[in-house]
């Protein structure tokens, strides 16, 4: 049966699992790649032509063209993927990817800003007005919690509480993420001057964050709000003004201050504790040394 028919059916099967706009065009870009592969090297575009071979020439391709690891091996886990599909709807036998190993990824050091570039960057908003209020709570929350843009984008009203936030992240999944009495207080006055802003409107979105015509942000519209608290805070210029770069300050944050790596990868929605570990590199020497000599067994016994 021809790859580009089963990719078809692929995309329709995710979207029927509830994944994310962004996982289902990640996922057909690059089993288009491999495709597309095959067809130009190769002549194949039966699935049954496909062997273990033609999977690590194509790996052997992205290496010889200098495509990262971190890349190459996001384009395998989506093969995965497709192919735990074939084998579910019985349009193979065999999984050729069940013995392909992810390659070794560098190590990088995740960077990220200071507690005093983040303070800075949301105080570059006030609460003056409506669009001011939204940008320093949406700053304040991807600050506190961490979660991700997508996250922040399809957070709806109802599902913020008093002390939590419900939020459905990557992977079909929801998780509760606690709200800080600080960040609280942001966003009951972002409320109140959201309420008054759209008395007299409207709402067809029922979305957390909307933007001054009352419709739902998108990706480039947080991005430069992120962007531009980062230059009016004067944040350092190899450090990049983003809204995961405040992603990875929370999560370190939460890990320099003592909270475990079980509890911050759940918060974090991370899929193992080993992403979470991840961040633990960033994190400068002396302060692991100092949180260290605080969570010293013999220093806490009671």
């Amino acid at each position: 049966m021809l790859m580009i028919d089963l990719l078809k059916e692929f995309e329709f099967d995710l979207k029927i699992r509830n994944y994310s706009k962004q996982t289902i065009l990640t996922y057909s870009y690059n089993v288009i790649q491999f495709i597309n592969y095959l067809n130009d090297q190769h002549q194949i575009t039966d699935i049954e032509d496909i062997s273990s071979l033609h999977i690590k020439k194509f790996i052997q391709y992205h290496l010889q063209i200098g495509n990262k690891a971190s890349y190459i091996n996001t384009i395998i886990k989506s093969l995965r993927s497709f192919y735990v599909y074939l084998i579910q709807e019985e349009y193979i036998s065999f999984n050729i990817l069940s013995k392909i190993k992810l390659l070794k990824e560098d190590k990088t050091i995740i960077k990220t800003f200071t507690d005093q570039e983040v303070s800075k960057m949301i105080e570059s908003y006030d609460f003056k007005n409506f669009l001011n209020a939204r940008n320093k709570v949406i700053v304040a929350m991807f600050a506190d919690t961490g979660i991700r843009m997508s996250e922040l984008i399809n957070l709806q009203s109802d599902l913020v509480h008093d002390t939590t936030m419900n939020i459905f992240g990557k992977g079909a999944k929801w998780r509760f993420v606690p709200i800080s009495l600080i960040l609280k207080k942001y966003m009951i006055r972002y409320e109140r001057i959201k309420q008054s802003y759209f008395i007299n409107k409207r709402l067809e979105h029922a979305n957390y964050f909307l933007s001054r015509s009352g419709r739902p942000l998108t990706g480039v519209q947080i991005e430069n709000i992120v962007r531009r608290a980062g230059r009016d805070a004067d944040v350092r210029q190899e450090i990049r003004c983003s809204p995961h770069t405040l992603r990875h300050y929370a999560i370190q944050s939460n890990l320099r201050n003592g909270l475990d790596l079980y509890s911050c990868s759940k918060i974090a929605g991370h899929e193992n504790i080993q992403v979470t570990k991840r961040y633990l590199e960033g994190l400068e020497s002396e302060k692991i040394i100092d949180m260290a000599s605080k969570s010293s067994p013999l220093m806490n016994m009671k």
